[in-house]
Protein backbone atom coordinates (compact mmCIF):
# COMPACT_ATOMS: atom_id res chain seq x y z
CA UNK A 1 0.00 0.00 0.00
CA UNK A 2 1.72 3.43 -1.20
CA UNK A 3 0.00 5.68 0.87
CA UNK A 4 0.50 9.27 1.37
CA UNK A 5 -1.25 11.67 3.50
CA UNK A 6 -0.97 16.03 2.97
CA UNK A 7 -2.23 18.34 5.80
CA UNK A 8 -2.67 22.12 4.40
CA UNK A 9 -0.44 24.60 6.05
CA UNK A 10 -2.19 27.22 8.50
CA UNK A 11 -1.06 30.92 9.21
CA UNK A 12 1.30 29.41 11.99
CA UNK A 13 2.51 26.34 10.83
CA UNK A 14 3.80 24.61 7.70
CA UNK A 15 2.43 21.96 5.90
CA UNK A 16 2.96 18.26 6.20
CA UNK A 17 3.31 14.98 4.70
CA UNK A 18 3.27 12.01 5.79
CA UNK A 19 3.98 8.73 3.62
CA UNK A 20 5.75 5.24 4.50
CA UNK A 21 8.80 5.25 5.87
CA UNK A 22 11.71 4.63 3.50
CA UNK A 23 15.67 4.22 3.62
CA UNK A 24 16.38 8.05 3.35
CA UNK A 25 14.87 8.12 6.66
CA UNK A 26 18.18 6.14 8.25
CA UNK A 27 20.42 9.31 9.36
CA UNK A 28 16.68 11.68 10.38
CA UNK A 29 15.53 8.65 12.43
CA UNK A 30 18.66 8.27 14.40
CA UNK A 31 18.95 11.94 14.92
CA UNK A 32 15.41 12.60 16.17
CA UNK A 33 16.27 9.77 18.83
CA UNK A 34 19.50 11.34 20.06
CA UNK A 35 16.47 13.48 22.08
CA UNK A 36 16.37 12.46 25.45
CA UNK A 37 12.63 13.91 25.60
CA UNK A 38 11.86 11.73 23.07
CA UNK A 39 14.09 8.81 24.44
CA UNK A 40 12.05 8.55 27.92
CA UNK A 41 8.35 7.90 25.89
CA UNK A 42 9.54 5.44 23.44
CA UNK A 43 10.01 1.78 24.14
CA UNK A 44 12.33 1.11 21.84
CA UNK A 45 16.06 2.93 21.68
CA UNK A 46 17.76 3.54 18.95
CA UNK A 47 21.33 4.30 18.67
CA UNK A 48 23.01 3.84 15.61
CA UNK A 49 22.53 3.30 11.71
CA UNK A 50 21.88 -0.37 12.28
CA UNK A 51 19.04 0.36 15.14
CA UNK A 52 17.69 2.70 12.38
CA UNK A 53 17.82 0.35 9.41
CA UNK A 54 16.08 -2.73 11.81
CA UNK A 55 13.49 -0.76 13.26
CA UNK A 56 12.52 0.75 8.98
CA UNK A 57 12.40 -2.76 8.65
CA UNK A 58 9.94 -3.41 11.42
CA UNK A 59 7.71 -0.62 9.79
CA UNK A 60 8.05 -2.07 6.00
CA UNK A 61 7.04 -5.87 8.16
CA UNK A 62 4.22 -3.62 9.44
CA UNK A 63 3.05 -2.71 6.18
CA UNK A 64 3.39 -6.00 4.23
CA UNK A 65 0.99 -7.70 7.21
CA UNK A 66 -1.33 -4.47 7.91
CA UNK A 67 -0.54 -4.59 11.71
CA UNK A 68 1.77 -1.63 12.00
CA UNK A 69 0.89 1.74 9.34
CA UNK A 70 3.11 3.81 10.33
CA UNK A 71 4.42 6.97 8.68
CA UNK A 72 7.51 9.50 8.60
CA UNK A 73 5.61 12.95 9.30
CA UNK A 74 7.70 15.85 7.24
CA UNK A 75 7.31 19.39 7.22
CA UNK A 76 6.78 20.47 3.92
CA UNK A 77 7.82 24.03 3.28
CA UNK A 78 8.15 23.96 -0.78
CA UNK A 79 5.68 21.60 -1.48
CA UNK A 80 7.89 18.62 -2.30
CA UNK A 81 6.35 16.79 0.53
CA UNK A 82 10.21 15.83 1.35
CA UNK A 83 10.87 18.25 4.02
CA UNK A 84 12.99 18.18 7.15
CA UNK A 85 11.49 14.90 9.08
CA UNK A 86 9.12 15.90 11.82
CA UNK A 87 7.86 12.61 13.50
CA UNK A 88 6.42 9.70 13.43
CA UNK A 89 2.43 8.43 13.78
CA UNK A 90 1.29 5.01 13.47
CA UNK A 91 -2.13 3.09 13.80
CA UNK A 92 -1.47 -0.84 15.34
CA UNK A 93 -3.40 -3.36 14.34
CA UNK A 94 -2.96 -5.75 16.94
CA UNK A 95 -6.02 -7.35 18.18
CA UNK A 96 -8.10 -10.25 16.41
CA UNK A 97 -11.08 -7.61 16.60
CA UNK A 98 -11.25 -5.03 13.48
CA UNK A 99 -13.61 -2.85 15.82
CA UNK A 100 -10.39 -1.22 16.98
CA UNK A 101 -6.62 -0.06 17.09
CA UNK A 102 -4.21 1.30 18.84
CA UNK A 103 -2.70 5.03 17.39
CA UNK A 104 0.88 6.42 18.37
CA UNK A 105 3.15 9.25 17.78
CA UNK A 106 6.58 10.70 18.24
CA UNK A 107 7.27 14.77 17.32
CA UNK A 108 10.89 15.29 16.87
CA UNK A 109 12.34 18.07 19.16
CA UNK A 110 12.92 20.89 16.53
CA UNK A 111 8.88 20.53 15.34
CA UNK A 112 7.68 20.19 19.41
CA UNK A 113 5.04 23.43 20.32
CA UNK A 114 4.02 24.10 16.62
CA UNK A 115 1.51 21.59 16.67
CA UNK A 116 2.87 18.50 14.01
CA UNK A 117 2.07 16.15 16.32
CA UNK A 118 -2.50 16.79 16.53
CA UNK A 119 -2.48 17.54 13.18
CA UNK A 120 -0.62 14.02 12.48
CA UNK A 121 -2.69 12.51 14.05
CA UNK A 122 -5.77 14.04 12.93
CA UNK A 123 -4.45 13.03 9.40
CA UNK A 124 -4.04 9.58 10.39
CA UNK A 125 -7.28 9.12 11.97
CA UNK A 126 -9.41 10.51 9.62
CA UNK A 127 -7.47 8.36 7.20
CA UNK A 128 -8.04 5.19 9.34
CA UNK A 129 -11.32 5.40 9.57
CA UNK A 130 -12.18 5.98 5.85
CA UNK A 131 -10.05 3.18 4.84
CA UNK A 132 -11.06 0.74 7.59
CA UNK A 133 -14.16 1.77 8.19
CA UNK A 134 -15.33 -1.06 6.08
CA UNK A 135 -13.65 -3.49 7.98
CA UNK A 136 -15.53 -2.61 11.01
CA UNK A 137 -12.96 0.00 12.46
CA UNK A 138 -15.42 1.90 15.33
CA UNK A 139 -12.74 2.98 17.66
CA UNK A 140 -9.03 4.47 17.97
CA UNK A 141 -6.90 4.05 21.14
CA UNK A 142 -4.30 6.15 22.29
CA UNK A 143 -2.56 5.12 25.41
CA UNK A 144 0.17 7.31 27.28
CA UNK A 145 2.25 7.42 30.69
CA UNK A 146 0.46 9.06 33.02
CA UNK A 147 3.45 11.99 33.33
CA UNK A 148 3.76 12.90 29.40
CA UNK A 149 1.54 15.58 29.87
CA UNK A 150 2.82 16.80 26.18
CA UNK A 151 1.00 13.77 24.80
CA UNK A 152 -2.07 14.20 26.89
CA UNK A 153 -2.86 17.50 25.24
CA UNK A 154 -1.79 16.39 21.89
CA UNK A 155 -4.58 13.34 22.62
CA UNK A 156 -7.22 16.08 23.51
CA UNK A 157 -5.92 18.45 20.43
CA UNK A 158 -7.25 15.74 18.06
CA UNK A 159 -10.84 15.02 20.00
CA UNK A 160 -9.20 11.49 21.69
CA UNK A 161 -11.28 11.44 24.99
CA UNK A 162 -9.92 10.36 28.50
CA UNK A 163 -11.51 7.41 29.22
CA UNK A 164 -9.57 5.93 32.11
CA UNK A 165 -6.39 5.38 33.90
CA UNK A 166 -4.51 2.32 32.99
CA UNK A 167 -2.61 0.19 35.37
CA UNK A 168 1.36 0.28 34.37
CA UNK A 169 2.74 -2.53 32.43
CA UNK A 170 6.16 -3.41 30.44
CA UNK A 171 8.11 -1.48 29.41
CA UNK A 172 5.97 1.33 30.55
CA UNK A 173 6.87 1.72 34.47
CA UNK A 174 4.14 4.20 35.68
CA UNK A 175 0.30 3.89 34.92
CA UNK A 176 -1.37 5.23 31.60
CA UNK A 177 -4.18 7.62 30.45
CA UNK A 178 -6.72 6.12 27.78
CA UNK A 179 -7.69 8.21 25.41
CA UNK A 180 -10.69 7.08 22.71
CA UNK A 181 -11.51 8.28 19.60
CA UNK A 182 -14.71 7.14 17.98
CA UNK A 183 -15.52 7.03 14.13
CA UNK A 184 -18.65 8.69 15.29
CA UNK A 185 -17.24 11.86 17.12
CA UNK A 186 -18.13 15.16 15.81
CA UNK A 187 -15.95 17.33 14.21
Amino acid sequence: MNVTLQVDSTPSASALFLRPWNDGDVEPLVEAYRDPTLRRWTGLPLESIEDAVEWLELQRRGWATGKRLSFAVHEDHSGTGEGRLAGNVVMKRTSSSQESAEVGYWTAVHARGRGVAPRALEALTSWAFDIFAVEGLERLDLLHQVDNLASCRVAEKARYGFHQILPARPPFPRDGHLHIRRADTPA
